[in-house]
């Protein structure tokens, strides 16, 4: 089904980060608020989320009160959601009824170190295309392991940059030659579409690949995509944490000595 999608003029467009946080996981129960030194989880994130040049703005979205007093212990900005959306998306659509804003940014709250440029580079196509909707970003796939790993989720996109598909599988098929991409968790969103997301049904594919984002493309729905350099460490299990541990408190030390 092919939706007919509002184009707008791209000018002094203000663009607002949301980072949806939930404190239920499966995997890592209270993860937002998994302290990592020295800081929760959801301060890393929203930190790192300010330091980015095009956004005006920075929220957390959340359902649980727990995680709402510790953004305003550290002075960030929450605000309060329903506990029913299926997706982040749909609470970042939640979020764009009441917050001005041309482009909303969906940040992951489980990315502490994801690079400001890839922030920057997810808002930089709607400057440049009132067509563009949606976008999101990629990054070609150096590590082996990740290649097959489930967890991992790949893409592939035609010339233009325009997502033909979202998969956990290894997509395309490797024969020994081409690059495999991996998706990264943001996304931009005019905020006229959002409202369009928040009316879609949960979809097919998306239950079976739970990936919110082919909720899209089987609407019919371009998501444009955006290669970047940089990959991101996403926290989704002890060993995950156990990785970007160490990490961060080689930049909280380096922010203590001065030297950042």
């Amino acid at each position: 089904m092919a939706i007919p999608l509002p184009a707008m003029l791209d000018c002094h467009m203000h663009f607002v980060g949301v980072i949806p946080a939930r404190f239920n996981s499966t995997r890592l129960p209270g993860k937002p608020l998994i302290e990592i030194a020295g800081k929760p989880m959801i301060q890393w994130v929203y930190q790192r989320a300010r330091q980015a040049s095009r956004l005006d703005d920075v929220i957390v979205a959340t359902d649980d009160q727990r995680i709402f007093r510790a953004v305003e212990a550290f002075e960030g900005k929450a605000v309060m959601t329903s506990a029913d959306h299926p997706s982040g998306t749909d609470r970042v659509a939640e979020v764009a009824q009441s917050i001005e804003g041309d482009v909303f940014i969906n940040i992951q709250g489980d990315e502490p170190l994801i690079p400001t440029e890839t922030i920057d580079s997810v808002c930089a196509p709607f400057e440049r295309d009132a067509d563009i909707q949606v976008t999101t970003a990629c990054v070609q796939i150096s590590d082996p392991v990740e290649v097959n790993s489930p967890h991992a989720v790949k893409v592939v996109f035609n010339p233009q940059g325009q997502a033909l598909y979202f998969s956990r599988a290894t997509i395309p098929h490797r024969r020994g030659v081409g690059a495999v991409y991996k998706h990264m968790g943001i996304y931009g969103y005019r905020r006229e579409f959002l409202r369009i997301f928040s009316s879609l049904p949960v979809s097919p594919l998306e239950k079976i690949e739970r990936l919110e984002q082919l909720r899209l493309l089987e609407n019919g729905i371009p998501v444009h995509v955006v290669e970047v350099q940089q990959d991101s460490l996403g926290v989704d299990t002890d060993e995950d944490l156990d990785r970007v541990s160490p990490l961060l408190e080689n930049e909280a030390s380096g922010s203590r000595d001065g030297l950042s």
